[in-house]
């Protein structure tokens, strides 16, 4: 399916289900394995289980694929992988805690003329 159509479906997907902070986070160049992460927050285990749902249907129904959904047990945390699309439903604690924006959206140290041999680095 046509990436930005399916980013399109699981906004709609996961808004009509009111997840709160939805973030989308492009990823074509940090990581090959997909294209997008989407994450979201819901107040309740009851609503994350309701929002990874209404994503699953939404993408089926417009013929799209869901690879997997891990998560679903707990509620507190469920990745919905939708191949190109990597989806993130988290309560406010779990959110906070692992901060999955800042780790994907973190740019790498520029190492300077000066800087140690790389050997040293590993260690």
């Amino acid at each position: 399916m046509y990436l930005p159509k399916l980013q399109k479906i699981v906004i709609g997907a996961l808004e009509d289900i009111k997840a709160r902070d939805i973030e989308v986070i492009n990823t074509t160049k940090l990581s090959a394995l997909f294209d997008r992460i989407v994450i979201a927050s819901a107040d309740s285990t009851r609503q994350t289980k309701a929002l990874a749902r209404s994503v699953h249907d939404k993408v089926t129904e417009a013929g799209g694929e869901v690879l997997s959904i891990e998560g679903a047990e707990t509620g507190e945390w469920i990745l919905v992988d939708l191949g190109s699309i990597v989806v993130h439903i988290m309560q406010p604690a779990v959110r906070s805690y692992y901060n999955l924006e800042e780790l994907w959206q973190a740019k790498p140290a520029r190492r300077s003329a000066r800087a140690e041999p790389v050997a040293q680095d590993v260690l």
